[in-house]
């Protein structure tokens, strides 16, 4: 693989346009993959963020392949080569235009609100996608700048085809690609980390890209904005629900006893408390459902944790995978590095447990005491927590599908055993992951509420 994730391919796309910090550039991502990409970009060049709404035309029996495009303001692209290999007909176009004309739409509502689209008179449009394969939704992207009235187009992909430049036919005026591997029959191939990205994660990083021009740290170091955090963690909270200022979202790397483990530690400006997320066994801190949850924390002002609860080496052998007293040794562990760190100086601490690694979570909340203001479980195995159950002192709020039958039942037996606050909300017609239209965004809204309520500033941490 060339890229760990989209994370990892915007931080390696902005390094390679540097030169363009200090123009007068505007970042557009496409939805939805390519707007994670693109605000890394943005946030390393200082610069505002927005959308350019294009939607593949996908030939009917083989939607994943491109005929065309179609963009906002009319423009649209046809591929005239795939739509001969195809076979597809004038009412097979029109048909698949009809359909993807309604989702454009939506999405503009849904990312924009009525806000109006980034002024780009003059300036120089980086546009960014997550990859390149026929390049009609790029070539769609680009005209649609060019007619807004940028100065100059850049298009920017961390992976396209060898010929990737022929397909553009000159639509941008600068290409910037990271790699033109070959073979290249899809872009997922390239990725570790390829999970679909979802409408709320494209609207948090809108959010977290306007919010920190706002609050004029756009573009600094990360050393600088780890400096602000401290300067005002101490004296500034925001009420519950509300979204603060963000002032660090970073890589770090976790010391658990004698590892260490990577993760992912975003804590909003005036934060009033910090999730750590403890993921179900095969899951890493990838995770598209934990992250989306994580992405909805942080809009409502909670810091969030994701990390690996194991090292690489580790999870080769699967009796670690579900040794459930070491995950919540880590999960412990983490807390307390946690705790010693400036962004998270007096901040309340809850867990956010998913699947097996609700287990966890109920075993570190023993271990931690008082210290763990909060658990949530999402789809999780509380039952697995056995022993601990009884002595968990934690309010902990159980999330389970209504459809997802088996692990409702063991719910109930573990919620049984709880003697702490507790509460078994049932997302009706939900399956174990939540894959529903809407089931995602109904256990985010729980465990927002559950925290919000339970995360106050901590005067002081136990332990320390």
């Amino acid at each position: 693989m060339l890229l760990m994730d989209r994370l990892d391919a915007g931080r390696q796309l902005a390094a390679r346009l540097a030169h363009l910090r200090g123009e007068e550039a505007v970042v557009l991502g496409l939805p939805r993959g390519g707007v994670p990409v693109a605000a890394e970009v943005a946030k390393a060049l200082g610069a505002p963020l927005d959308v350019c709404l294009v939607r593949k035309l996908g030939v009917p029996y083989q939607p994943e392949l491109g005929m065309g495009a179609i963009g906002e303001d009319g423009v649209r692209v046809i591929n005239d080569d795939v739509v001969r290999s195809a076979h597809a007909t004038p009412d097979d176009i029109s048909r698949v235009e009809a359909r993807e004309r309604q989702e454009l739409e939506r999405r503009a509502r849904r990312y924009r609100g009525d806000r109006e689209p980034a002024a780009l008179e003059g300036r120089t449009a980086v546009v960014v996608d997550d990859g390149l394969a026929t390049g009609s939704t790029a070539r769609a992207a680009c005209r649609i700048v060019r007619a807004r009235g940028a100065a100059r187009i850049v298009l920017a992909v961390p992976v396209a085809p060898a010929d990737w430049t022929a397909r553009l036919g000159g639509e941008a005026d600068e290409l910037v690609c990271l790699h033109t591997p070959m073979p290249f029959y899809a872009i997922s191939q390239f990725y570790a980390d390829f999970a679909q990205v979802d409408d709320g994660e494209v609207v948090a990083c809108l959010e977290r890209a306007a919010a920190a021009r706002r609050s004029g740290r756009a573009g600094r170091p990360a050393a600088r904005r780890a400096d602000d955090a401290r300067a005002t963690a101490g004296d500034r909270r925001a009420a519950p629900g509300d979204r603060g200022d963000w002032t660090g979202d970073q890589e770090v790397e976790v010391r658990a006893g004698a590892v260490l483990l990577r993760g992912r530690l975003t804590v909003p400006d005036a934060a009033t408390g910090v999730v750590v997320f403890a993921h179900g066994s095969g899951s890493s801190r990838h995770s598209p459902r934990n992250r989306s949850v994580a992405a909805g924390l942080n809009r409502a002002g909670l810091g969030t944790l994701l990390f690996d609860l194991l090292t690489e080496e580790e999870e080769t052998d699967r009796a670690n995978v579900f040794d459930t007293g070491l995950l919540a040794h880590r999960l412990a562990d983490a807390t307390g590095w946690l705790s010693g760190r400036p962004e998270t100086e007096g901040l309340a601490v809850g867990y956010f447990g998913a699947s097996t690694g609700a287990a966890a979570a109920l075993g570190a909340a023993v271990e931690r005491g008082a210290e763990i203001a909060a658990v949530v479980s999402r789809g999780g195995r509380p039952d697995l927590a056995g022993p601990w159950l009884p002595s968990v002192t934690a309010p902990t709020l159980l999330i389970v599908g209504g459809s997802d039958s088996l692990v409702l039942d063991l719910n109930r037996q573990a919620q049984a055993r709880l003697h702490c606050e507790n509460r078994l909300a049932v997302v009706p017609g939900a399956t174990h992951l939540f894959e529903e239209p809407g089931a995602l965004e109904a256990v985010t809204d729980l465990a927002r509420d559950w925290f919000t309520d339970h995360l106050t500033p901590a005067p002081q941490m136990a332990g320390r």
